[in-house]
């Protein structure tokens, strides 16, 4: 499921913030958000900016984010954690408003903010088409993983804050490099350093992607304390089968290229898994943490069942993470 940066959504429900006057928290699908009193009611639709969305530059709707950069993100106001944003669809103009799920990104000029840029130079082209890219839903936009989840075996790993490179050796034998959105030249960019430093030219098997978090000295704020630049892998797909390794396969797979994985924080199997209550609180409270060794808000955990499964909810991979609002309101960059 590709994300939807600013949607049609419900106002699910309001309710009053002690000591507040001019403001409700609503909330729109699994996320809380803090609106103007009297401005919805229950059941209203709404214009719904989900974090990271920049807002436009010259828009009166969008003026009162100038401060900010026209930069959504997540903020406590009055005690209460607001995520996202939620503005009435007369923003949209005249005409009839559209269904609840419709993107409108592209009509309101409303871009996603990317923390880092690669120079231009160092561009060799677009992301490769036939590998998914690297992008998990937050659990408070498709809620119904849950329910997908449930009952299956699965395992938990920590989201590192880092950059994400993923590693193609092509249906030709060539090796593709890439940062998260495009595939990149060789050179003295830290992308190419791990290729070269693991020999994936040669060494990794032809018609595989290999996806991970790049992570160290002079990748964001090296938050997890790393003496040196590491690579962790998070997925491997198999382009001709059209397939992601589950996991026991992807760890066999890495270990035979001598490459870390993400770590496990739990894996879970058998009555446990069956009995196991996923819920929105539940897995926000486990999304908390340091990382190991520092005193640093690590940014939060992705699930995924370790047989790998589809989501109807997702139309694709059933994958799906949640962010560490402790994360969010501190170290977030």
């Amino acid at each position: 499921m590709q994300r939807k940066l600013v949607s049609i959504q419900l106002i699910d429900s309001l309710a009053p913030i002690a000591g507040a006057d001019a403001i409700d928290q609503a909330r729109v699908m699994g996320w809380t958000v803090v609106v103007k009193k009297g401005e919805f009611a229950p059941g209203d639709r709404c214009v719904f900016f989900e974090i990271d969305s920049v807002l436009p530059d010259g828009a009166p709707w969008a003026e009162f984010l100038r401060t900010r950069g026209f930069r959504v993100r997540t903020v406590k106001l009055r005690g209460v954690l607001s995520q996202g944003l939620a503005l009435p669809v007369a923003i949209l103009g005249d005409g009839p408003v559209p269904e609840v799920g419709t993107e409108v990104s592209e009509p309101l000029g409303v871009t996603k903010f990317e923390a880092v840029l690669p120079d231009a130079r160092e561009i060799a082209g677009p992301f490769p088409t036939r590998v998914p890219k690297t992008d998990e839903i937050r659990l408070q936009s498709a809620l119904g993983v849950l329910d997908e989840i449930r009952g299956r075996e699965f395992y938990v790993t920590t989201k590192l804050d880092g950059a994400s490179a993923t590693y193609y050796r092509d249906l030709d034998g060539a090796l593709v490099a890439c940062s998260r959105n495009w595939a990149l030249a060789p050179g003295e960019n830290h992308v190419w350093r791990i290729a070269e430093q693991h020999q994936l030219a040669t060494r990794l098997p032809i018609g595989l992607a290999i996806q991970g978090e790049l992570c160290g000295p002079g990748i964001q704020k090296n938050r997890l304390g790393l003496p040196e630049l590491t690579w962790f892998c998070f997925s491997i797909y198999d382009v001709r089968a059209g397939r992601f390794h589950a996991i026991d396969e992807m760890i066999a797979c890495c270990a035979d290229l001598g490459l870390p994985t993400v770590p496990i924080e739990q894996d879970v199997r058998g009555d446990a898994a069956a009995a196991y209550v996923h819920t929105l609180d539940g897995w926000l409270e486990a999304a908390r943490g340091r990382y190991p060794g520092t005193k640093n808000n690590k940014e939060g955990i992705v699930i995924r069942p370790r047989v790998e499964a589809r989501s109807e909810a997702l139309g694709g991979r059933l994958s799906f993470k949640v962010i560490n609002n402790d994360f969010l309101l501190k170290d977030e960059d």
